[in-house]
């Protein structure tokens, strides 16, 4: 078994029919991947003539692209056996059709375009085996070892996979995603509701996200709660982010985004998240998103509590005659705070306006009339 290359992530998601499918492995890198694998075949035949057997629907682009890729003489058919409903291989394989050429006596080669389960394959090899050809190799782009069931040598393997649904390339969806040039793979994601709440401060975001919890079932991670929990429990993020706070240094962000991930991890069956407080800069956000999509999960929308300057000051300097917050009580280093919220969310509000999920929510008025106003975004979700 020779394994010629890797995968990697590229591109956007996608959306055939009813589900969605995000990307996988990269037109170059199936092309190096049929180059390697046509190259050692051709090697390792030398100067016989192979029958080089197709098994469609799948297998039409790959037979096309290694054909054009193999350097010698050649003979090319394709036979059918249908064994796909939907994202399930099926137990029922129907009979081999198409082959109508004697192949006593000759090489053949089977070029499966993805190998899982085996049935398909095995019902093939049968067939091929009672034709008394010479010698029988299996060759196959794709190939998910935890799902192989057969002991049916596979000889020449492009790109090993996990045992997801995949299509492009030849491959489909009930019809769908043939004509891709690339291959996606189906996408699990959780139907949670994953919300990001922006705020000056005085805003109400903590206000808010409280009503919102209960209305929606949603777990409230607030950054600030979550690093004063850590740090009073001295839990090793909590130490680690004492020692930067100390030293009077920012806390990085791989730790903030540690102990988030934990938080989500202690709630793995919420119907979704409100997070408060973070992301703070674009470099967070991607962080978010990079950590979400391991997770199969996403932001569905980032809302943004609008308001003016002079009314969220008159909120504050209110708050502060209660809060002992000495920030709360001097319009002037208020005011910075409100610099430094436009300074870093700007970047933010553009990140999130290019994948579409940037909303913006007038924050004056009463708490019942701001949480409609709320409601209604989240419901259109």
């Amino acid at each position: 078994m020779v394994i010629f290359a890797t995968y990697k992530k590229i591109g956007k998601v996608i959306k055939l029919h009813d589900k969605y499918f995000k990307p996988f492995i990269s037109a170059q890198e199936i092309d190096v991947a049929i180059t390697k694998m046509a190259s050692k075949i051709s090697e390792e035949l030398g100067d016989e003539i192979p029958v080089f057997i197709g098994v469609l629907n799948g297998s039409f682009m790959v037979v096309s692209d290694f054909v054009k890729k193999y350097d010698k003489p050649c003979e090319v058919t394709f036979v059918k056996l249908a064994s796909y409903e939907g994202v399930s291989s099926t137990e029922e394989i129907q009979r081999l059709v198409g082959l109508n050429q004697d192949v006593s006596g000759r090489t053949v080669v089977i070029l499966e375009d993805i190998i899982d389960t085996g049935n398909t394959l095995e019902e093939i090899y049968d067939i091929f085996s009672e034709k008394g050809v010479k010698d029988l190799k299996i060759a196959t782009l794709f190939y998910k070892p935890e799902a192989y069931n057969k002991d049916l040598k596979i000889h020449y393997i492009g790109i090993e996979i996990p045992d997801k649904f995949i299509v492009g390339y030849g491959l489909d969806y009930d019809g769908l995603g043939r004509n891709l040039p690339e291959i996606y793979q189906i996408k699990n994601t959780q139907r949670m509701t994953n919300i990001v709440l922006f705020g000056k401060p005085g805003a109400g975001k903590g206000t808010q996200a409280e009503f919102l919890k209960t209305k929606y079932n949603l777990i409230h991670i607030s950054t600030g709660d979550v690093f004063r929990f850590n740090m009073k429990n001295d839990t090793e993020l909590g130490k680690l982010a004492k020692s930067y706070i100390e030293k009077g240094q920012l806390v990085p962000d791989e730790v903030t985004i540690n102990m988030l991930q934990a938080e989500v991890e202690k709630n793995r069956d919420a119907n979704g998240f409100i997070f408060d407080g973070f992301p703070r800069t674009t470099a967070q956000a991607k962080a978010l998103d990079v950590f979400l999509e391991d997770k199969e999960m996403d932001i569905a929308a980032t809302i943004a509590l609008e308001a003016n300057d002079d009314t969220l000051i008159e909120r504050l300097l209110e708050r502060g005659k209660t809060s002992g917050r000495a920030d709360d009580q001097d319009a002037a280093k208020i005011r910075i705070r409100f610099d430094e919220y436009n300074e870093k969310t700007s970047p933010l509000i553009d990140f999130y306006t290019a994948q579409n999920k940037f909303h913006s929510v007038n924050g004056i008025g009463t708490i019942d009339d701001i949480t409609s106003r709320l409601s209604a975004v989240i419901d259109a979700l």
